[in-house]
C-alpha cells in the first residue's frame, strides 16, 4: 500500500487559478494522481518492487527523463536484484546483441553499430548509455521489446487483417483499443497531419485506423515481450522503458499486458514543471499513472539541442535517399528536395542514414555542413546552415 503523506487538492486548484509559481507536482516528489496526494520514496519504491512489471515512461529526447529512469531503476534494483529490464528502442532481432553486451563481449561503439541504433532508433545515444551500463555492471537481463519497422508499415499501409500471419513476427491479435485511447490517439493523428489543420478524424477515417491499428501492433509487441520475461521462470520484476504514450491512463501497453493476463502492472511517470495540471486528472475515469515523479524546469542543466537538418531518409543505391524534407527546416532553406541522393556530407562519401545521422551529431551550432546531392542528371553542392545557440 502506497502511503498518503499530505493532500494537495488545494494545492491543484491553486494552479488551476494561475499560480504559475506553484507546481502540479512538487520537484523530487512522489504524486499519486488518483488521490492527489504526495507519496514517501520508500513507500513508492517498497510497493513497486512486488509488482510483475513496472513501467517507466519517457520523452525520448529528455535528458531528465532517463536520469529519473535510471534513479528509480537503481532503487528497485535495490528492493528486488530479481530484475529484467526492456527497452522500446530495439526490435527483437537485436537480442543476440544485448545479450553480447550484458556479457562484456563488445564495447559502446560495436554495441551501437550492431542494433544499427542510428538507423532504427537515431536519438541521441548518450541519454541510453547509463542504463545500458548500469544493465551490464549488475548483470541485469536486457530484452529487446519492439518489432521491425517493415511490419509497422505494412500495417499502417493495408491494415492489420492484411498482414499474413506468417509476417508478423509471432505477434498475436492485439485486444481492441478503448474508446478512450481512441480519442487520445485522434488528438495525436491530427496534431501530426498538416493537411487536417488539427481537426480530429473520423472513426470510420481508413487512414486513421490504419494508424490506431500500428499503435496497438506496437502496443501488443511490447507487452508480450515483457509478459513472457514475466512468466519465463524466476517471476522476475520486470522494468519496461517505454515511450509514455504506449502508458498513459493505461489505454497501450498496460491494456495489452491485462489482456494477457498481468492485470496489475504498474505505470510511473516523471512530471515536468509547467505541464498543465489538468493533464493529472483522468480520462473517462482511468488515472494517468500510479504515481508520477515531479521534475523542476532547469534551464542552467539544459543541454544545447542536437543540430537536425529536417530531413526523413532512407539508405539508398549509393547515398541516403531524402523522402521528404520538413518545413522551415534546415534542410528546406538549404534547398534539399524529396528524393535528392545525398552522397557525401562533410567531405566524406555516404551509403547509409546511420553515417549521415552521425556526421549531424557531430557538428556544433553555428557551423555549416557541406553536402554533395545528386538530382536527376547532375551533382550539386549544398550548404546546410546549422544557426548558432541562442
Amino acid at each position: 500500500m502506497l502511503k498518503r503523506i499530505a493532500l494537495i487538492g488545494p494545492l491543484l486548484a491553486l494552479a488551476a487559478a494561475g499560480a504559475a509559481e506553484t507546481p502540479c507536482v512538487p520537484a523530487g516528489r512522489w504524486l499519486a494522481p488518483a488521490t492527489a496526494s504526495l507519496l514517501t520514496q520508500d513507500d513508492v519504491i517498497a510497493g513497486m518492487a512486488r509488482r510483475p512489471v513496472v513501467l517507466l515512461g519517457e520523452t525520448h529526447t529528455s535528458a531528465e527523463d532517463h536520469r529519473w529512469q535510471l534513479h528509480t531503476i537503481a532503487a528497485l534494483h535495490g528492493r528486488n536484484p530479481n530484475m529484467v529490464l526492456g527497452f522500446e528502442a530495439f526490435p527483437r532481432r537485436a537480442q543476440s546483441v544485448l545479450d553480447g553486451w550484458l556479457r562484456g563481449a563488445i564495447g559502446e561503439k560495436e554495441f551501437l553499430e550492431k542494433t544499427r541504433w542510428n538507423e532504427i532508433w537515431r536519438f541521441d545515444p548518450a541519454l541510453y548509455l547509463p542504463l545500458f551500463h548500469f544493465a551490464r555492471l549488475h548483470r541485469i537481463p536486457m530484452i529487446a521489446l519492439n518489432v521491425e519497422r517493415g511490419l509497422i508499415d505494412k500495417v499502417g499501409n493495408d491494415g492489420w487483417q492484411a498482414v499474413p500471419e506468417d509476417e508478423r513476427q509471432g505477434i498475436g491479435d492485439p485486444a481492441p483499443a478503448g474508446e478512450d485511447y481512441i480519442d487520445s490517439l485522434a488528438r495525436v493523428f491530427a496534431e501530426h497531419d498538416e493537411t487536417r489543420s488539427g481537426k480530429l478524424p473520423g472513426r470510420d477515417d481508413p487512414q486513421f485506423r490504419r494508424f490506431v491499428e500500428t499503435q496497438l501492433t506496437w502496443d501488443r509487441a511490447m507487452a508480450e515481450k515483457l509478459a513472457e520475461a514475466r512468466g519465463g521462470g524466476g517471476r522476475p520484476l520486470v522494468v519496461g522503458i517505454v515511450g509514455r504514450g504506449h502508458l498513459e491512463y493505461g489505454g497501450g501497453i498496460p491494456h495489452q499486458l491485462a489482456d494477457l493476463g498481468i492485470e496489475d502492472a504498474a505505470v510511473l511517470l516523471p512530471w515536468h514543471a509547467g505541464r498543465a495540471c489538468a493533464d493529472l486528472g483522468t480520462a473517462g475515469g482511468g488515472k494517468i499513472a500510479d504515481a508520477v515523479f515531479g521534475i523542476a524546469a532547469d534551464a542552467a542543466s539544459a543541454q544545447a539541442p542536437k543540430p537536425k537538418l529536417g530531413l526523413l531518409v532512407t539508405t539508398g543505391e549509393g547515398g541516403v535517399r531524402v523522402g521528404k524534407v520538413l518545413d522551415d527546416s534546415i534542410a528546406a532553406k538549404a534547398g534539399l528536395a524529396e528524393d535528392d541522393l545525398i552522397v557525401a556530407a562533410a567531405g566524406m562519401a555516404i551509403a547509409k542514414s546511420a553515417e549521415l545521422i552521425s556526421i549531424i551529431r557531430r557538428q556544433a551550432p553555428g557551423t555549416w555542413l557541406p553536402l554533395r546531392v545528386k538530382r536527376g542528371g547532375e551533382t550539386i553542392d549544398i550548404v546546410a546552415k546549422f544557426p548558432p545557440p541562442p
